[in-house]
């Protein structure tokens, strides 16, 4: 599932192989471009994400609905693999006892 708000630039469906997008899950224009992959900003870019996410109550039940069913790959496009808003995604997923760690 690509959990970015834009679909990654210069890439085909068929190369991205993901089979839901959920942009409305992904951080907020504003967040996106405050965080600007800033690894010293990912401490205040997760609490203001976890922030977003509390207004989405209904997408996470989906997430937590599609953990339950098995595996779930979170793709994003971004270099840092550990300053990014799948891993702030990940962790709120375990912390509601849907996704295993």
């Amino acid at each position: 599932m690509l959990v970015d708000r834009l679909w990654p630039r210069g890439l085909s469906k068929q190369q991205v192989a993901a089979d839901l997008w959920l942009r409305e899950v992904a951080p907020s224009d504003a967040l996106r471009h405050w965080f600007g992959h800033q690894p010293e900003r990912f401490a205040a870019f997760s609490e203001r994400y976890r922030s977003e996410l509390g207004a989405h109550e209904d997408l996470l039940r989906l997430l937590d609905d599609l953990c339950r069913r098995g595996r779930l790959t979170l793709l994003y496009n971004a270099g840092d693999a550990e300053h990014n808003n799948a891993c702030v995604l990940r962790q709120v997923l375990i912390e509601r006892g849907a996704a295993a760690a």
